[in-house]
């Protein structure tokens, strides 16, 4: 025996309407979904190229703010070589050979600390990069036997 309503279920299915309403969903066209695809990737990049400039943006300036405290502590450190120096002048022997070597350590030291608050970390730097080009030999040989007592250090 069959059952007379089993083809009726099966036409809703295949006939292109539905139980809740006559309205079929037609499939959306290749154009379309390409269309919607590409506007995406155009959003989701967008979105990419602002979270770098921000990210760049924020790295500037803690850069910045690094760069400004280490010009600050160049300066601390060159007003602690000058109040030293004033210090060796003050409380160290003033005559013989010794009078001499102290008075020489507070002219270096004063030296060094004026300069050090007048160019800054970057003078420094930049001297240190012109005595390297004038002296290349002798800056690898330096970098060598440094290179040589660090790692004998730590090995021990």
């Amino acid at each position: 025996m069959s059952n007379p309503n089993a083809g009726r279920r099966d036409e809703g299915r295949f006939s292109g309407t539905s139980q809740f309403g006559t309205e079929s969903r037609k499939p959306e066209s290749t154009s379309g979904i390409a269309e919607r695809a590409k506007d995406t990737a155009s959003s989701v990049a967008e979105q990419a190229r602002s979270a770098a400039s921000s990210a760049a943006h924020t790295a500037k300036d803690v850069a910045s703010q690094a760069g400004q405290k280490a010009e600050d502590a160049a300066s601390s450190v060159a007003g602690g070589m000058q109040s030293l120096a004033s210090t060796l002048r003050d409380k160290g022997p003033h005559e013989g050979m010794m009078g001499t070597a102290t008075s020489r350590v507070a002219d270096s030291l004063e030296s060094g600390g004026r300069y050090l608050q007048e160019h800054g970390l970057s003078g420094l730097g930049d001297d240190f990069t012109n005595l390297i080009r004038r002296n290349p030999i002798p800056a690898v040989l330096v970098g060598i036997g440094l290179g040589f007592l660090i790692a004998r250090s730590m090995r021990s």
